[in-house]
């Protein structure tokens, strides 16, 4: 039998008095990586002028502030936000609890700032207490098979890896890259234990909310919060474990199997909330108020 198909708008104004905060991703939502969407930075401006507050909640593996300039240079609007929340920093924690081991960082340099001012130690494959991985070393070339042989070593001394971005891939342009979820994934199939510090698990979830909590000087209900997102594996299925609803937006990682960025594919996006057995309570091609 046929799950129910959800809503589909065209607009965020009808259902914003519905809410008080939005979990609002990042990448796919309000930028591509080369430029901020203006009708989605808009949409969130416009839910903070009506008194609704905004957490930028991303699986990005870096310090909020790093993200924070990096929204900069895509010149995303400051108002159109609160405060941001990543995956960096629910792994920073992770980190500084193993503080006295030494890692095997995997992943490019300019994710190096989770690390910054926690002392730690840096070693190889060999010498390693345990692993973090927020990334390829080079996600323009490589993709998670070259790391085959890696995963094999870590494998081999059984270390535990912190996956400080569980996404498996994400928009850059009009491309897909792989992320730390695809070469995590690909650890924990080779029976590698792995804690994954964000989206679709419980613990950015709840930094968000007591990121909320502290904004609007009071707790802020379950049923007053909307996660918009792109991702049916991490937006989704996170906002629906936590307990609360989701905007689904279809112009993004999705996009070229739910019919492109301009139409939806109902058939294919039923199929898709079918295969993972969630619903989002709304679906939009894209945020615009």
């Amino acid at each position: 039998m046929s799950i129910p198909f959800p809503p589909v708008i065209d607009h965020f104004a009808p259902l914003a008095t519905r809410y008080d905060v939005a979990f609002c991703d990042v990448w796919g939502v309000i930028h591509n990586g080369i430029a901020h969407f203006p009708e989605a930075c808009e949409a969130l401006r416009r839910f903070r002028a009506g008194g609704g507050s905004v957490v930028l909640l991303t699986n990005a593996p870096r310090d909020g502030a790093v993200v924070e300039s990096f929204l900069d240079t895509l010149k995303v609007p400051r108002d159109a936000w609160d405060v941001i929340v990543t995956s960096g920093d629910v792994a920073r924690a992770e980190i500084e609890a193993r503080r006295d081991q030494p890692v095997l960082h995997i992943g490019p340099e300019r994710d190096s700032s989770m690390f910054d001012h926690l002392a730690v130690r840096f070693a190889d494959v060999d010498g390693a207490g345990y692993a973090v991985c927020s990334g390829l070393y080079d996600d323009e070339t490589e993709t998670p098979d070259d790391y085959r042989d890696l995963m094999a070593a870590m494998r081999a001394r059984d270390l535990f890896m912190i996956c400080a971005n569980p996404d498996r891939v994400v928009e850059r342009g009009d491309r897909l890259v792989y992320c730390a979820g695809a070469v995590a994934d690909l650890y924990e199939s080779m029976g590698g234990a792995v804690l994954f510090s964000g989206k679709p698990y419980r613990p950015i979830y709840q930094r968000a909310l007591a990121r909320a909590a502290a904004l609007r000087g009071a707790p802020v209900g379950l049923d007053r919060v909307v996660a918009i997102g792109d991702s049916v594996r991490t937006d989704l299925r996170g906002a629906t474990g936590f307990g609360i609803d989701c905007l689904f937006v279809t112009a993004g990682i999705h996009a070229e199997e739910l019919g492109g960025r301009e139409t939806i594919d109902h058939g294919a996006l039923a199929a898709i909330f079918s295969e993972a057995g969630v619903l989002p309570a709304v679906v939009t091609r894209r945020l615009a108020w």
